[in-house]
């Protein structure tokens, strides 16, 4: 099940506060690496595309592997220009949508929030299975038309 809301917006607060603290790296980094079908609010999507496309830089255009650019005057800029021009995240987003980015999440967005906030990105909904012994109505109706045809 992709991020809620609440969770979306602690998340990009996240990498948008946090990016100068050499800890917070690599995860930010994994974090703009993951798809974005792990946030569920279409706007805050949005905003994760916008950070994840304007924080690529290409070191070569040979044989260096992409790299994120985390930390530095070059990320500000980027968070500047989200908030300051929010029609560049995207045609409907507006001031207010993108006004909580660069303000830190608080202390409770530890580690072990990260790894939690990780497992809710990939987590499927299971579906229900039927309690053994008990047909589903698909399954039923096929054995009455099967009985029916047996019988002509």
């Amino acid at each position: 099940m992709p991020l809620d809301a609440e969770l979306g917006k602690k998340m990009l607060q996240l990498i948008t506060s946090r990016y100068d603290d050499r800890h917070w790296r690599k995860k930010i980094e994994k974090t703009l690496s993951l798809p974005q079908s792990g946030v569920s609010d279409p706007t805050q999507q949005q905003i994760f595309m916008y950070l994840k496309i304007e924080l690529k830089a290409y070191k070569s255009r040979r044989a260096d592997p992409d790299s994120w650019i985390i930390g530095g005057y070059a990320t500000k800029e980027v968070i500047d220009r989200a908030k300051f021009q929010p029609h560049l995240v995207g045609p409907e987003v507006k001031k207010d949508d993108v006004a909580f980015l660069g303000a830190d999440p608080g202390d409770e967005v530890t580690e072990g929030w990260w790894d939690e906030m990780l497992v809710q990105w990939f987590d499927v909904p299971e579906e229900e299975q039927p309690v053994e012994g008990e047909e589903t109505s698909v399954e039923s109706e096929a054995a009455a038309v099967e009985e029916k045809s047996s019988k002509a």
